[in-house]
């Protein structure tokens, strides 16, 4: 069997980088850029630093700004037809996974306008063309979106989150400038953090991994651990550790896969609306102790890179406990709750059914029927 990997074609990294945007755009001989970005980054003055560099280069543009958290079938189609409105031939997402999401959507459909009903477009859809190029700009630090080949629709009617996988929608050009990251509020920056470590750990353990995204994987759970924290706080260091930490576990998950922490934080989201780090979080040391068993000696790597001390004299079980441990540990000193109040028993079968059919469940490193899923949904009622 052969390991893929796919990547950005290119990728710019540091403060300051945003300014590589126009170079690009005019390499590429693009003539007109939908940006996509949402209400309050354009309100904040996150989503001018790119378009003055535009405007200062002479680069055409219209701003397109009805994205929502946990975008909608209807926020894609709606976007859709504003593409072609707009008489655009690239786009540029400004944003977190919201506006990369919906970026993604359009551009696929766009170019394969047989999938206009979005939701044809679950799992691995057989899409034939690359989506219209996008030039993706993070604004937070989690999501890595930008780097992935996934991307992830809300269904309002059906209650549920799909999530589409298909390395045709994968931007051309990343830009990580942890400087427009510097606007996030902590709890966001908390929350979106949380993601990139649940990212960087269900990769590493999930059954399609392999050496050189355990490679990937290892990297980002060290340089998350060591900067989260700090970037919460706004510290220059902080930013910079988090921007490349969760574009690193973007390298690595996009290429096989996730496990149910974040199947079920999908349904969270879908059902009530949690941010989809927050429900990472509360779910990622639960399902950790799920699957401990299956997982070999990868927890005490995960312990060392999360700084733990002596790991190696530890048991089997005393990293293991020692790793989720200090997930649980980084989860609560950046301020994320344990607990859902939302959560009822009557709503715990449709809740486990939904997260068994959600497309991260079968990497999973042990497999989980629904009424497993049920018992770990009910730990954080």
């Amino acid at each position: 069997m052969a390991n893929r990997i796919n990547l950005n074609q290119t990728s710019y990294h540091g403060a300051g980088a945003i300014e590589e945007i126009a170079n690009e755009a005019k390499a590429h001989g693009f003539n007109k850029a939908f940006v996509c970005s949402d209400p309050d980054l354009i309100k904040f003055h996150v989503t001018s630093k790119v378009t003055d560099i535009l405007d200062k280069n002479g680069l055409e543009y219209e701003v397109y700004s009805d994205i929502k958290p946990n975008p909608t079938i209807e926020n894609v189609q709606h976007g859709v037809q504003a593409f072609k409105n707009s008489g655009a031939d690239y786009l540029i997402a400004i944003g977190g996974g919201s506006s990369m999401d919906t970026s993604k959507a359009i551009g696929i459909i766009i170019a394969n306008p047989e999938f206009e009903d979005v939701r044809s477009l679950e799992g691995v859809a057989p899409t034939k063309n690359p989506c219209v190029p996008i030039i993706a700009v993070p604004t937070t630090a989690g999501t890595a979106a930008e780097v992935t080949i996934n991307y992830v629709i809300t269904d309002v009617e059906r209650k549920r989150k799909f999530v589409c996988v298909d390395p045709h929608d994968m931007p051309i050009i990343a830009i990580i400038d942890p400087e427009m990251m510097s606007s996030m509020p902590k709890g966001l920056t908390a929350s979106t953090g949380m993601d990139a470590l649940t990212h960087a750990i269900e990769g590493y353990t999930t059954k399609a991994a392999w050496e050189m995204t355990d490679m990937f994987h290892l990297k980002a759970i060290e340089l998350i651990s060591k900067s989260l924290r700090g970037a919460v706080d706004n510290t220059k260091e902080g930013r910079e550790g988090m921007a490349l930490g969760q574009y690193i576990a973007g390298m690595g998950f996009s290429n096989v896969g996730l496990g149910i922490a974040h199947s079920m934080a999908h349904t969270l989201g879908a059902v009530y609306d949690t941010p989809h780090g927050v429900a990472c979080a509360m779910m990622l040391p639960i399902v950790m102790e799920y699957n401990q068993e299956c997982t070999g000696e990868k927890y005490r790597e995960i312990a060392r890179a999360m700084g733990v001390q002596s790991v190696d004299a530890m048991s089997q079980e005393e990293y293991r406990k020692a790793a989720i441990e200090a997930v649980k540990k980084l989860s609560a000193d950046v301020g994320i709750p344990t607990k859902l109040d939302a959560i009822k028993e009557e709503n715990l079968q449709f809740l486990a059914e939904s997260a068994h059919a959600d497309a991260c469940a079968p990497g999973n490193p042990k497999d989980a029927s629904v009424e497993d899923l049920k018992e770990l949904f009910r730990k954080i009622m």
